[in-house]
């Protein structure tokens, strides 16, 4: 295909303003890992920068002290991260698939019922005296997994339009003509074909727990059960009172390349998934949000 001047100087600009984009994400990455292996008297004096000019391990050190700590909380998260993310999927595929259906009955109300969890919620108080004192789910592994996160509207929406803008509507009925069931009809027809929306739904629920703190923060004091991120935060929140109360035992935590160490912990195995899972997102989240 023969291409204008005007096309190559669009596709030159967009190009351009790409690689842009592209260092303005990639930049604070960097500038995140440089500091957590910079010496923390540098960091107090010139500040945050590209390249470290005095490296230093103590962050990580610290934060190796607390091992097995640390390695637990990643156990758990991990854990809980993999069943809630599929009961997650499972749930949002489960009601998105008969709301793209337009001959369900009843079919406007349920969207409306999606659509009003979506704009409203009951409020934190109710919300913990709910799963606390009738669910009784205080310090047990379903404080990390139930609340907020099972479920999200908004990716009921987008899946739900994916189904109906990129599965045709023959395929079910010529599935229902050689005697399939609706569950065969899910298991063996929207599910192989909502792959890349589904992989999208999947990191953006697994994305939720991984990075979930507040859950545990409410719900959860026992600290064998901490998840990494309240963990993290828990320690974060330990150096700062160390720090400012000056009860270090005379050792000098580095607290602003620990905070920077700590994070970049957390993110790690998130950075490291995520280029294997990219293809899928970006197909799911394109063809997902915009309506056949």
């Amino acid at each position: 295909m023969v291409r204008s001047k005007e096309d190559k100087i669009v596709e030159r600009i967009a190009y351009i303003v790409m690689i842009l984009v592209g260092i303005i994400i990639v930049v604070p990455f960097i500038v995140l890992f440089v500091s957590s292996i910079t010496d923390e008297a540098v960091l107090l004096k010139e500040g945050y920068s590209l390249i470290p000019k005095k490296l230093s391990m103590q962050a990580y050190s610290y934060i190796w002290k607390s091992k097995d700590t640390i390695l637990r909380a990643y156990i758990i998260t991990i854990v809980i991260t993999f069943v809630g993310t599929t009961i997650n999927v499972l749930i949002t595929t489960m009601i998105a698939y008969p709301l793209s259906l337009s001959y369900l009955p009843g079919r406007k109300i349920l969207s409306f019922v999606v659509l009003f969890t979506m704009l409203f919620s009951g409020g934190l108080v109710p919300t913990y005296m709910n799963y606390t004192t009738v669910l009784g789910i205080k310090n047990t592994y379903l404080a990390l997994l139930l609340p907020n996160l099972m479920f999200g509207a908004v990716n009921c929406i987008i899946v739900r339009t994916y189904f109906q803008g990129n599965i045709p509507v023959e395929l079910y009925e010529s599935a229902r003509i050689d005697g399939a069931s609706e569950f065969r009809i899910f298991s063996s027809i929207v599910l192989p074909l909502g792959k890349p929306i589904l992989v999208t739904i999947a990191i953006f629920a697994g994305l939720g727990y991984w990075n979930d703190w507040m859950n545990g923060l409410y719900y959860v004091t026992d600290q064998r059960m901490y998840s990494i991120q309240q963990l993290l935060n828990v320690m974060i929140q330990n150096i700062q009172f160390l720090t400012q109360y000056g009860q270090s035992g005379g050792e000098n935590l580095p607290s602003i390349s620990l905070r920077m160490a700590i994070a970049f912990v957390a993110m790690l195995p998130i950075i490291v998934l995520y280029p294997f899972l990219q293809k899928y997102f970006e197909a799911g989240i394109t063809l997902g949000a915009v309506k056949g």
